[in-house]
């Protein structure tokens, strides 16, 4: 009898700790982000677990890749993109609360240069961009999808220097794969964003990207149709002064703020 009975206890135990750490899984906020926002998304994603208990888990990738694996089925509670186009294209399909969507952050561009080959210059209509590239390549995100670099196809269009580069392209996946090129010296030039280049110091700003020439950079953030209230509590924290402070720290503006 004694036997027996100790047995149930432990199989009560057992049992208790299994569904505690079921209930822990459950509750982990898996966060889908863009590549750019590496770093300070980390400190405020550990902030957040500081003062609620709840554990986050952030998978960084470029917007275009963090959409197509949520279509796919990928369980995220929170996505945040790096514009305003992956995320309607998530929106269409049904994938993200609407009524959660919130703007969070703003960037800019810049053109950047390796610290051990450095060169500064006006970012401007008229300039040989050409010339500036010498034998090497333009790195930057995959404009024909990643969202750093359809701003960069859009600012090099309008200030009329896309078509003297168009064949000089090395193309990433992400935003911060062309900060590596730069950084390594596998690229004389790049354009990233404002707050990647500081983030580097392998590379200088060769340039300032002019707002202007393309449509504002804009971070939209939104709970996932598989997410819940951890993750609009998550969201309601990033988009908090103390959050945003985190991202101003690196560079970060709140949207629609200009330098």
């Amino acid at each position: 009898m004694l036997r027996r009975l100790i047995a149930t206890l432990l199989m009560i135990l057992i049992m208790a700790g299994l569904s505690a750490r079921a209930s822990e899984e459950k509750q982990q906020i898996l966060v889908f982000a863009a590549a750019s926002l590496k770093g300070p998304l980390d400190e405020a994603a550990t902030a957040f677990t500081e003062r609620t208990g709840l554990p986050v888990a952030i998978s960084y990738a470029g917007s275009q890749a963090l959409a197509r694996q949520i279509e796919a089925g990928a369980e995220a509670a929170l996505v945040i993109t790096a514009d305003e186009d992956w995320m309607n294209w998530l929106d269409e399909r049904h994938l993200i609360d609407r009524a959660s969507r919130r703007d969070l952050l703003g960037n800019s561009l810049v053109m950047i240069a390796p610290a051990t080959a450095p060169q500064t210059f006006a970012v401007e209509a008229g300039m040989d961009l050409r010339a500036r590239l010498g034998e090497g390549r333009l790195a930057l995100g995959d404009p024909g999808a990643v969202p750093a670099g359809k701003y960069a196809r859009e600012a090099l269009t309008a200030l009329g220097l896309w078509e003297g580069v168009a064949d000089r392209l090395l193309p990433a996946e992400n935003v911060r794969v062309a900060l590596s090129y730069v950084a390594r010296g596998e690229a004389p030039l790049g354009i990233v964003y404002a707050t990647d280049a500081k983030s580097e110091p392998s590379v200088i700003v060769a340039g300032h990207i002019p707002e202007g020439a393309h449509k504002a950079i804009v971070y939209p953030a939104a709970v996932a149709k598989r997410g819940g209230e951890a993750a609009a509590e998550l969201l309601r924290y990033l988009n908090s002064a103390e959050g945003f402070a985190t991202f101003q720290r690196v560079g970060f503006k709140r949207p629609g703020a200009t330098d």
